[in-house]
């Protein structure tokens, strides 16, 4: 199989890869696979919590839920009539639901909101749990594919205790960002932005949660 790409463009690959011959699999044409990763947004002193407004509480990122076609580490596009593909010899550091709780608990950590932020190994118990479903996380080709992608990135979150015995509320952390150019560079910068802006909401309406559960308990 011959792999190309152009220097100034993307091409979406086929999902199925065809093996012909043992030769194969001892030599190959194809180029090596170049791996992204993405940064939880630093918080800033201007936006640094107040200590005396912040939740004296724990909080555990269980780990995501993957929507369909998300669960692997390959980096996911969308083209017109709803058909998905995949980036060329291009991958994630990790599958994207490891990769959205490491930046989900990292950002609410940053936040200095919580008196401890756990991740889903973490051995020690939490006042409350943030769930969270990844429902987009693609560059959207729909208008066509010579036009730089938009990139959404959507969480269907939900905050509770950490027993799983009471939902304090649900909602929807969302993020889109356009592509500057038709080049995978341009396009992880955008799913940087797009995903700084999700996170930032997940963070903010799981704060106001808690912090409207404990109002109404101390009531």
């Amino acid at each position: 199989m011959s792999w190309t790409r152009h220097p100034r463009r993307l091409a979406p690959i086929l999902l199925a890869v065809g093996l012909a011959g043992c030769s194969s699999l001892l030599r190959s044409d194809a180029p090596p696979v170049q791996v992204y990763t993405l940064r939880a947004r630093a918080v800033s002193s201007a936006g640094a919590a107040d200590p005396v407004a912040a939740a004296a509480a724990s909080l555990r990122v269980a780990h995501p839920f993957a929507g369909p076609g998300l669960g692997t580490a390959q980096i996911m596009l969308l083209q017109p009539d709803h058909r998905m593909n995949v980036y060329a010899a291009s991958a994630w550091s990790s599958d994207t639901p490891a990769l959205v709780e490491s930046l989900a608990a990292e950002t609410l950590r940053e936040s200095g909101k919580w008196s401890s932020v756990e991740d889903a190994e973490s051995p020690f118990p939490s006042d409350y749990l943030l769930q969270i479903s990844i429902r987009r996380f693609e560059a959207d080709y729909s208008a066509g594919p010579d036009a730089p992608p938009a990139v959404h990135v959507t969480f269907d979150c939900t905050v509770g205790s950490e027993d799983g015995r009471h939902i304090l509320a649900s909602f929807v952390a969302a993020g889109s960002d356009a592509a500057g150019a038709n080049r995978l560079t341009d396009v992880i910068a955008a799913f940087q932005r797009a995903t700084d802006q999700a996170l930032a909401s997940m963070s903010q309406q799981t704060f106001a949660a808690v912090q409207t559960a404990r109002s109404r308990a101390s009531r």
